[in-house]
């Protein structure tokens, strides 16, 4: 049990991270991308660490859409789309 909790943060840093690594130009559409990296990432990890994947989407997925929402694209430089 003491394995899965020292797992725990560090997960959860990814996910974050992830988050808010989603690419747009407006929020919208880093909310959008942001959510979708989220969810995914979230039910992976959900179901990964014995709990439930649709848990795991909903919370990635909402931590990911705030996240993008709020991230400026002029304070966080990920380059222009090819």
């Amino acid at each position: 049990m003491r394995s899965k909790q020292v797992l725990i943060v560090p997960v959860l840093l990814s996910v974050v991270a992830l988050g808010l690594a989603g690419c747009g130009y407006t929020p919208g559409q880093r909310a959008l991308s942001g959510g979708a990296i989220g969810a995914g990432t979230g039910a992976i990890l959900g179901a990964a660490t014995g709990g439930s994947a649709a848990t795991g989407a909903l919370i990635g997925g909402a931590v990911g859409a705030i996240g993008g929402a709020v991230t400026n694209p002029n304070q966080v430089n990920l380059g222009r789309a090819p």
